[in-house]
């Protein structure tokens, strides 16, 4: 027996017909002819090896098995259906959920804005969002517990794949009355004796800086390290040192009555992109968020 010769015109002419307790009946909602009506009910029968109607002339019974199949086939039906339903409602973007994780500078920046955009395009999707350092990220994409992330990716890695959406530099951020504002631009060599706040060794932004570093013949120091570039910030204004965070840390209200210059190094640059799962596609709406996003980093790199 091949239950896959089941097909879902059968079990829906079954349970009209049992619904109906007429086979006349049952063909004129169904659309079809009492003859292929009669049809898919035997190759039914056929199919489970079983009679599932008792019937003559003037009456349709179900048989005892039809009877125990009759409410688990009504209800697999209607599984089915909301099955669809729901299939069709995430295609066309009238509800779902999206789960995104990106570093915190992005989080704090960039994201807010494209989200309440996509919320005002689509309210009945759900946008959850991880802020996290960027060793992290890339684990969260690999083992899609988030639909995508947003960050660097700092190696090569087969098992996901990279789209940028722009470059940010570093900057020193520092008290007002610092020496420091006396400089248009800012050196590595200018910081030394300084007290550094610098980011968490797993961070992107901590790999740039210890590179840098390192490329001049010096190790970075810090004074203090943070997780969160608002952290960071909040030790700068305790007057506990002056920290090196990304240009993108601007928009941030933390750095608000805090001096910054730009930093200058060619290796203080990071790439901020889309990273991805290898070999597997985005639903409609984590894919239409994508594009939302684009549009705002666009908009802001103007």
């Amino acid at each position: 027996m091949n239950y896959f010769d089941l097909n879902l015109r059968q079990l829906q002419t079954f349970v009209m017909v049992a619904k109906l307790g007429s086979f006349t009946r049952a063909a004129q909602l169904l659309h079809l002819s009492q003859p292929a009506l009669t049809k898919q009910v035997r190759q039914l029968e056929e199919t489970l090896g079983v009679r599932l109607f008792d019937r003559n002339t003037r009456r349709v019974e179900l048989t005892h098995i039809g009877k125990e199949l009759s409410p688990v086939i009504s209800q697999l039906l209607q599984e089915i259906e909301a099955v669809v339903v729901n299939t069709k409602e995430l295609a066309a973007q009238s509800r779902g959920v999206i789960r995104i994780a990106a570093l915190p500078s992005v989080s704090s920046t960039l994201l807010p804005t494209a989200i309440a955009q996509f919320k005002e395009r689509y309210p009945g999707i759900s946008v959850i969002l991880k802020d996290v350092i960027a060793q992290r990220l890339v684990t969260l994409v690999k083992t899609e517990e988030v639909d995508f992330g947003i960050g660097s990716l700092n190696v090569t890695d087969p098992e996901v794949r990279f789209s940028l959406l722009l470059t940010d530099r570093m900057i020193v951020v520092f008290l007002p009355g610092s020496t420091l504002g006396q400089k248009k631009t800012i050196g590595l060599r200018d910081l030394a004796g300084l007290p550094l706040v610098l980011m968490d060794p797993g961070s992107s932004v901590r790999k740039l800086v210890d590179e840098a570093f390192e490329s001049i013949g010096q190790i970075a120091k810090p004074a203090f390290e943070a997780t969160y570039m608002s952290t960071a910030a909040g030790m700068v204004k305790a007057g506990l040192g002056v920290a090196i965070l990304p240009a993108s840390t601007f928009e941030m209200g933390e750095l608000t009555g805090l001096h910054t210059r730009p930093l200058k190094h060619p290796a203080l640059t990071r790439e901020i992109g889309v990273i991805e799962k290898s070999g597997r596609s985005l639903s409609p709406a984590a894919d239409s968020f994508l594009q939302m996003l684009r549009a705002v980093c666009k908009e802001k790199t103007r």
